[in-house]
């Protein structure tokens, strides 16, 4: 692999299905995994969280 493209990619933001994921795979229980999901459907879940 290129290092510009290994630079590349890892300096591009972050999508939010991939922050969505992440938040997901951070769920203790099958009741979490879903209180989570339905946050992310109602828009409860701040996709506009930085990365800092």
């Amino acid at each position: 692999m290129k290092f510009t493209t290994r630079l590349r990619e890892a300096l591009r933001p972050i999508r939010d299905s991939e922050r969505e994921a992440a938040y997901l795979n951070e769920a203790t229980s099958l009741v979490d995994l879903e209180s989570r999901q339905r946050e992310i459907d109602r828009g409860r879940y701040n996709r506009n969280r930085s990365a800092f």
